[in-house]
């Protein structure tokens, strides 16, 4: 069955929400794995970020939500309360129509306003597995109409750190229950941890940066001292409209780096570890609804978020490979859409940023600044 099929099959509400987003067609993660979401197969999912992840198990896991039962029926699990935040505002928007219930429960949140939410029986449940675990085990949030778990970029939720809590919160659900774990990357150990949690063959899905529409992506560098890259930086930001994401590799700098632009007018919001639960919000709400923002961020606080129509990334450090560049890079030009993706580099960085484009097969254009436009030379 193709994902179109299901959608001529699906809950009414779930065609008509299709409709109002205006996609022009399912994404490949989308077609292959919503059929077996869909029979109750357990699923085990790579895809590369930015590809509809988040939509290939929300659709089908929606339309099998029985809205008479009041009880907790699918529970989501991600790593990161961005993720969560991100996945709950998937949830709500395509549960429009209908009259299915969600909530969301973060690690760092009032648990007892949490405890509040749950008595109103939400069918639908997103959290950090951390805090989950502290309602299961409090009993407020009961498991035993939980037909499905999903792991949200699985990789991450299977380290050693969290395993023991995911398996704990697993075996608390219906013993016929549905495992579905997507992840942007996976390898050998995490397939293995992941077959661990499932009753059934899992059906392995995997999704190749080959079958994603690639945008006109051009990759661009701009060379200077390292004490001008904020300089450089700052006047990107003040001349070139971009709704942009950079990438700096440690805390420390982000949030200097972060200050020194604030004091020189630029709109800039900051996201890495320590950002207050207040300040992500607001820098992530701040970025998806303007046309227009610079959002600062480290590798680590970056991963698995998706925004939406990123005009420009910017390497403000050099990444530390080609898979980092990588990485970093397809946050623009997702689904067919043009991007721009900057690189500000010292004179002994220019050297190792060709070697990555060497080993990426990527074309690489010597940038300045002339007049606040990016020229080539």
């Amino acid at each position: 069955m193709s994902e179109q099929n299901f959608l001529q099959d699906a809950e009414s509400f779930l065609q008509n929400n299709w409709e109002k987003a205006n996609f022009p067609e399912p994404t490949a993660i989308q077609l292959k794995a919503i059929p077996p979401i869909l029979e109750g197969k357990d699923v085990i999912a790579e895809s590369p970020t930015g590809t509809g992840k988040t939509l290939a198990y929300v659709l089908p896991l929606l339309n099998k939500v029985d809205v008479n039962r009041k009880s907790a029926q699918i529970v989501i699990l991600a790593p990161s309360r961005e993720l969560v935040m991100q996945i709950f505002e998937e949830v709500k928007k395509w549960s429009e129509g209908s009259t299915i219930t969600s909530a969301s429960f973060i690690g760092g949140a009032n648990i007892k306003r949490q405890v509040e939410k749950l008595k109103k029986s939400p069918q639908v449940i997103l959290g950090t597995p951390g805090r989950i675990q502290e309602l299961i085990k409090m009993k407020k949030l009961k498991m035993h109409a939980v037909k499905t778990v999903v792991l949200d970029e699985g990789d991450q939720l299977l380290t050693p750190e969290h395993k023991k809590t995911i398996q704990e919160i697993i075996k608390s659900t219906l013993n016929e229950r549905q495992v579905v774990l997507f992840s942007a990357t996976t390898n050998e150990s995490t397939e293995s941890r992941a077959r661990d949690l499932m009753k059934k063959n899992p059906e392995i899905i995997k999704v190749s940066r080959d079958e994603i529409p690639v945008g006109q992506v051009d990759h661009v560098y701009l060379v200077c001292e390292q004490r001008e890259k904020a300089h450089i930086l700052e006047r990107l930001a003040k001349n070139i409209p971009m709704k942009a994401l950079g990438f700096v590799k440690d805390i420390g700098n982000l949030d200097v780096l972060g200050e020194k632009l604030e004091f020189n007018g630029v709109d800039v919001h900051l996201l890495h570890s320590d950002t207050k639960k207040e300040e992500r919000e607001a820098a992530l709400k701040s970025l998806r609804s303007d046309k227009q923002g610079l959002l600062l961020a480290t590798d680590v606080a970056a991963r698995g978020l998706d925004i939406a129509e990123l005009s420009h990334v910017i390497h403000y450090d050099l990444p530390a490979n080609a898979s980092q560049y990588v990485h970093r890079s397809g946050r623009t030009g997702r689904q067919g859409a043009s991007g721009t993706v900057i690189s500000i580099v010292t004179e002994r960085e220019e050297r190792e940023l060709k070697k990555l484009a060497k080993e990426l097969d990527i074309t690489l254009v010597k940038n300045e600044l002339y007049r606040g436009e990016l020229v080539g030379k």
